[in-house]
């Protein structure tokens, strides 16, 4: 059947939160560029006629961006300045009821998995040759992989698996087939992405397979680099950390989120894991791959955390020495069951205790960068930013980890290829350098 014309509807969609909402986003644009639409992403431009927000409703800040940014376009929509305006995504799968009774200027809400639906009100086709493909809104060197959708954790803080649904994981075969598309287009370095990586293959191998597809991955021509995003530490499979050390193209990086390092606390978080076992995964990890560079996000203002046990994970930061470290505040969250405790931290010390964190992580991300005055890295190219281009060594992910700057009066680099630059000068999280080939 022949596909309708939609050249006169131009669709700006708006997306907020994290990575996979961004690859979702990708996936729903190229669906609509199929179908003849003219497409753009957090556009600020007035001519576009249909809105889409693609919302996230992980924590307080979140959900106040994402209502915010709907009510913002309600008002274009109310003023006759756009036709429609839809929205999707977390939010809209947590909270569609009260938001259809609360923003009615919004044409229509649509939950995470309602993709084909979206499409319908579009009157567009939902093309199933299409799955695995998708508009990249990142540079064109690198690229988001989602390997898996949904969450079977229990943790007692976290809304996603009521967002998100069940794990379900994505075959080896249709992976490996994404990234020769995405190989194609030039991307040259991957970063997996799930709700949980480690759980990768149980529901659809009956075994933990992160390991095997990251040697499938590595096959795959024009690729460069794999990084790891959002491991679990509970039962790890520790062939991950051989994998890591035997495929050359797998960045010497992982990003651990562990939350808390004080046993009371891990146990009321559900994290089904202690400190000792934490402290013994780290140090097998950093046995098995030396050099490895481990990224972690913790929690602060948990409900009952006591001084002692924040000073337990201080402690416990200054004692693992991680090598980049991401701090979050609790936020108290609706049919969690941490919400049945009573959220009795103030903001101030959780502002306080983040802030804490963050010191400390300064002056071991100082002392860690000051070792590599002198030395030689492979160096990818994002941006080019002031004076500087600005890249990233195997050790960084774009916009949350360090960064390598080169002058440009200097040095000559193209954006999206490699380069060898010695590091000439360290700030507490950014590396100078100059080229050396």
């Amino acid at each position: 059947m022949k596909t309708k014309s939609h050249k006169t509807d131009k669709v700006n969609v708006v997306t907020l939160g994290c990575s996979k909402n961004m690859v979702d986003s990708e996936v729903l644009m190229h669906q609509l560029q199929a179908n003849e639409y003219d497409v753009v992403h957090d556009s600020n431009d007035e001519d576009a006629n249909i809105v889409i927000v693609n919302t996230c409703g992980f924590i307080d800040l979140a959900k106040e961006e994402s209502i915010n940014t709907i009510l913002q376009y309600a008002d274009v929509r109310a003023r006759g300045d756009i036709d429609k305006l839809y929205v999707t995504g977390c939010l809209s799968q947590r909270y569609k009821d009260n938001l259809e009774d609360e923003i009615p200027e919004v044409d229509a809400y649509f939950g995470t998995l309602e993709l084909p639906a979206l499409l319908e009100k579009l009157e567009a086709d939902y093309k199933h040759d299409l799955i695995g493909e998708r508009m990249l809104m990142t540079p064109p060197h690198y690229a988001y992989l989602k390997i898996s959708e949904g969450c079977n954790r229990t943790c007692s803080f976290c809304a996603i698996p009521l967002m998100r649904g069940k794990h379900i994981s994505k075959s080896i075969e249709d992976l490996v087939e994404e990234a020769r598309g995405l190989a194609k287009k030039g991307v040259k370095e991957l970063m997996l992405i799930a709700q949980e990586l480690t759980y990768y293959g149980l529901d659809i191998y009956k075994k933990r397979k992160l390991a095997d597809l990251l040697y499938a991955l590595s096959e795959v021509e024009g690729i460069e680099w794999i990084r790891l995003h959002y491991a679990y530490p509970s039962k790890f499979p520790l062939d991950i950390f051989d994998a890591i050390k035997e495929l050359p193209k797998v960045c010497n990086y992982i990003d651990m989120p562990l939350q808390h390092a004080n046993n009371d606390v891990l146990k009321r978080m559900r994290r089904q894991i202690t400190r000792e076992e934490t402290t013994n995964l780290i140090n097998e990890a950093r046995k098995r791959v030396p050099g490895l560079t481990f990224r972690t996000t913790l929690l602060v203002g948990f409900p009952g955390e006591t001084e002692e046990e924040f000073q337990d994970m201080v402690d416990f930061v200054r004692e693992m020495k991680f090598e980049r470290v991401g701090v979050f505040q609790y936020s108290h969250e609706e049919n969690t069951s941490a919400y049945n405790l009573e959220d009795d931290i103030s903001s101030e010390v959780k502002e306080q205790r983040a802030a804490t964190i963050m010191q400390v992580q300064e002056e071991i991300s100082w002392a860690n960068n000051q070792h590599k005055i002198g030395k030689t890295f492979k160096v990818l190219f994002d941006r080019v930013e002031g004076e500087f281009f600005v890249g990233r060594t195997e050790f960084d992910s774009p916009e949350v980890d360090n960064e390598v700057l080169v002058k440009t009066e200097d040095n000559f680099v193209r954006i999206g290829d490699f380069a060898m630059i010695e590091i000439t000068e360290a700030t507490e999280f950014d590396l100078y350098g100059r080229v050396v080939f």
